[in-house]
């Protein structure tokens, strides 16, 4: 049964400013045309449209770290599309683009995660949201900090959560 409740999370500007923020990454192949083909495929029907895009950074691999670096990136969206008709939609994409899962934290040609939606906290099986992991994670944080700099999430400011983390092998590509 899946939990679903609020949070305090603050969203940059307006409260239609975003409704969900997207994390990307890719190690394999042509890393920046991978994060430009999966915005793309997630926004070709118009259920998701992009509202704020960070750059794109170069970083270490996190958790399997015997693999090449990735390049990662956050984008602000709005859809009206549920929180698990959009993670569909990421999964879909990761597919459509030929990610194929043989070890966690492994190389991918692409992952889509879903760091925030709304001001849902949501534990489920197959979603948990915000991501879990946000906070342990520079790769996600210096971008998420580019098209959300406001964003608190359990009180925390993304500065307040940097400051705990080596962020030296985040690079602008």
């Amino acid at each position: 049964m899946a939990k679903v409740e609020r949070m305090d999370a603050h969203r940059n500007g307006p409260a239609h400013a975003f409704d969900a923020i997207l994390g990307l990454g890719s190690n394999l192949g042509d890393r920046t045309h991978n994060i430009d083909e999966a915005i793309r495929l997630l926004t070709a029907d118009g259920s998701i449209r992009v509202v704020a895009r960070s750059k794109l950074y170069r970083s270490a691999p996190w958790g399997v770290t015997d693999q090449d670096w990735f390049v990662n990136a956050c984008v602000a969206v709005q859809t009206g599309l549920s929180p698990h008709a959009l993670l569909k939609q990421c999964q879909a994409v990761e597919n459509d683009m030929g990610r194929i899962r043989t070890r966690r934290w492994g190389p991918r040609i692409i992952d889509v995660d879903i760091l925030t939606f709304r001001d849902l906290v949501i534990a489920d099986p197959d979603l948990t949201v915000p991501h879990p992991l946000i906070a342990g994670r520079a790769f996600v944080l210096v971008p998420l900090k580019d098209v959300a700099p406001e964003l608190k999430l359990g009180g925390r400011t993304i500065d307040s959560m940097l400051e705990k983390l080596d962020s030296s092998e985040v690079q602008l590509v």
